[in-house]
């Protein structure tokens, strides 16, 4: 009974020293989110020229928070952006004590793709607003009223057109990590491609204006996505499959 209650005891305070690890490492990552946050004020100003630099039309400001709001939530997605690299660092070496020389190295570079899609999203997100979406938004007018353009609600429509796109940029390597732990598979995910194709045209249509060609653009690399990830889960599951083999044949 005693070695019974030693060995609980130590499972349980290496689960303790492990949240305490977690915590810490949460903690530095907060800290920096922090410091790119301050960043994030003394840049946002250009950001923000740079988003009203592709805009021929002058933007109204309301009332007084509304600027406020703006430097806020610019502030917050260059922190958001600035973090995402040391987050992932730290969650790498949080767990690498419990993977192989192998699944530290291949996990490695998941770090950099992460902040590269990421951005990539954001880029892309930000091209389909600017070339498809605010014209389209625009002609609808077609000269027949005044249109009062608010600061809020222009940033607003950015931020939500490019901050989902930055989202699904990264199911690829979401479904990569999810297979290496043999959460999904790539049968599951073809099994399931039907419904995941009905959720993604349900939120394409939810990002784009209720034009069928501006639809069908946000639409189609939501679905290209999804295959990447379905090819992706497909490459990790088999070489899995094929180090299993390899161990059970060596036994």
């Amino acid at each position: 009974m005693k070695d019974e209650n030693n060995i609980e005891h130590g499972k349980e305070m290496g689960y303790l020293d492990h949240l305490s690890e977690l915590r810490n490492r949460l903690l530095w990552s907060a800290l920096v989110f922090l410091i790119f946050f301050v960043i994030g004020f003394f840049i946002e100003d250009k950001i923000r020229n740079f988003f009203l630099s592709h805009v021929d039309f002058t933007l109204n400001l309301i009332s007084p928070e509304e600027i406020l709001w703006i430097i806020i939530t610019i502030a917050f997605i260059v922190a958001l952006i600035g973090t995402l690299p040391f987050l992932c660092v730290q969650l790498w070496l949080f767990v690498r004590p419990g993977l192989t020389k192998h699944e530290q190295r291949v996990s490695l570079i998941y770090i950099p793709a992460v902040f590269f899609l990421f951005i990539g999203g954001l880029a892309f997100g930000y091209f389909i607003f600017i070339e498809m979406i605010l014209p389209f938004v625009l002609s609808l007018n077609n000269g027949m009223f005044d249109t009062i353009f608010t600061v809020e609600r222009y940033f607003k429509f950015i931020f939500n057109i490019t901050i989902p796109f930055a989202m699904f940029f990264e199911l690829p390597l979401i479904v990569m990590f999810l297979t290496s732990l043999n959460i999904v598979t790539p049968q599951f995910l073809r099994k399931t491609r039907k419904y995941a194709y009905f959720i993604l045209v349900v939120i394409g249509t939810m990002l784009s204006p209720p034009d069928f060609i501006v639809q069908f653009v946000v639409i189609i690399p939501l679905i290209i996505l999804y295959e990447i990830s379905i090819t992706m889960s497909y490459t990790v599951y088999r070489k899995k499959q094929k180090k299993h083999q390899e161990y059970m044949n060596e036994n």
